[in-house]
């Protein structure tokens, strides 16, 4: 049987961009189908603008540590017009590179919505239908939306980039990595901001201590944060939005903020008509090589909900091509992932929590929290904790965490080490850079616990 393509991919984010460009650079004849903007979350409403505002944000506290080191210089306003500007030139500018991408390397694109048809069948929002030996479903994820009363009053991380003018203040809902993310940018752009969480600490899955430091240090820095804490209804009043939280209190909002989690784009897509086996939050079930249940059907990235990181979803696009157009039989490792959530502090993580790894075996625990030379002379009181969970049995670092600022740098260099295997006297072996913060790292010499 003679199909259109070799290869056709549903979704136009970092993962099946890549796919697509790899295997299509390999001789495989390729189209690429996508219903909004090229680049998916991360270029277009997730990590690249997030990480723009976190920067802007940042800078609320550099002027009065300037001064602290001596330099006679002002603060300023903030403005959201200049800055919203130049953010969103800078994404079009990405979204431009990711076309070109797909065009140079002979990708024909499609700029519809498409759903599968059958097994070697994509259809198209126009009724064209396209045939493909291989299909590749790299559609992605989106914000859930709260069942409660006035919830069509708030927004996402979806639409945060997109306000006409910023909040004086605003309600986060969520205590997930991208609700205390927000917090922070929307703190230090110098909005009054609140933040609600069910659940009795943010950051839920993470090491305990570090989550802890960081939701101190939020609370230090300005965040109005309350944990065990929800809302039961929103509506309008006037120009401002009624809040009824868990706690009784009766509040008036400028923005509300919902951060409650994310699920995959799976709906309507014609999935478990062909075959195609979903789980119980929508995701797509595929094998160690993303193979769905359709021998001729792959999945990618956060529409499976494995590891919902970009350069996760982009190693599983690669891996695709191995396997499926190389001959290469290639499972993907989602073994020892580094991550880092740019929070403020930053928090930068790779390996079992203390938690995690107490459960499976005794542990020795390594860690110190200190003011960092830069932020102490400055006169600020904030802390950073660096931390090691070490396997009695072998020695082995099961998991390293750092709340500092710059910890998502450190933490991709630590990530080398304790991917290798390195035991904890690879480390003590490793002479320390002085003076930095990353030095702890190396010279912690007596367990401050054992589990």
């Amino acid at each position: 049987m003679s199909f259109d393509y070799d290869l056709f991919v549903i979704g136009g984010g970092s993962g099946g961009v890549r796919a697509a460009r790899v295997a299509a650079a390999g001789g495989a004849k390729v189209a690429l189908a996508e219903e909004d903007r090229y680049g998916g979350t991360c270029v277009i409403r997730g990590c690249v603008p997030k990480k723009l505002m976190v920067f802007a944000s940042e800078y609320s506290g550099m002027v009065e540590d300037a001064q602290a080191y001596g330099w006679d210089i002002q603060a300023g306003e903030f403005n959201w017009d200049s800055f919203k500007g130049k953010l969103h030139a800078e994404l079009d500018r990405l979204e431009g590179i990711y076309r070109n991408i797909l065009k140079n390397n002979g990708v024909e694109t499609f700029d519809l919505r498409a759903k599968v048809a059958d097994a070697h069948t994509v259809e198209l929002a126009d009724g064209t239908k396209k045939t493909a030996k291989h299909i590749l479903l790299a559609m992605g994820g989106r914000p859930v939306w709260p069942d409660m009363p006035g919830s069509e009053l708030g927004i996402s991380s979806n639409e945060i980039f997109h306000l006409d003018k910023l909040p004086e203040d605003i309600l986060i809902i969520g205590g997930g990595y991208i609700a205390c993310e927000f917090a922070g940018i929307m703190n230090g752009l110098g909005v009054k901001t609140t933040q609600y969480y069910r659940g009795a600490q943010i950051l839920r899955g993470f090491d305990e201590e570090a989550r802890g430091l960081v939701a101190e240090e939020m609370r230090q820095r300005g965040v109005d944060l309350h944990c065990g804490t929800n809302i039961l209804e929103m509506r309008k009043e006037g120009e401002k939005i009624w809040v009824k939280a868990t706690n009784g209190e009766e509040r008036l909002f400028d923005q509300v903020m919902f951060a409650t989690g994310r699920t995959p784009n799976t709906e309507n897509m014609g999935l478990e008509e062909v075959g195609v086996s979903l789980g119980r939050k929508g995701q797509i079930e595929v094998d160690e090589y993303s193979q769905t249940g359709v021998p001729s059907i792959y999945a990618i990235g956060d529409v499976t909900d494995r590891v919902n990181l970009t350069p996760v979803a982009i190693r599983e696009g690669m891996a695709f091509v191995e396997t499926v157009f190389k001959g290469n039989p290639t499972p993907v490792d989602h073994e020892l992932i580094p991550t880092a959530i740019f929070t403020q502090p930053e928090m930068g993580t790779i390996g079992m929590s203390e938690e995690d790894a107490r459960d499976q075996e005794p542990i020795e625990v390594y860690a110190t929290s200190f003011k960092p030379m830069q932020q102490a002379f400055a006169g600020r009181a904030e802390r950073v904790l660096m931390k090691l969970i070490v396997s009695q049995a072998t020695r082995k670092v099961l998991g390293c965490h750092i709340v500092a600022p710059g910890a998502g740098e450190m933490i991709q260099l630590a990530g080398i080490a304790v991917k290798m295997g390195a035991t904890k006297e690879d480390f003590d072996r490793t002479v320390a850079v002085h003076p930095t913060m990353s030095e702890e790292l190396v010279t912690m010499k007596e367990p401050v616990r054992t589990a």
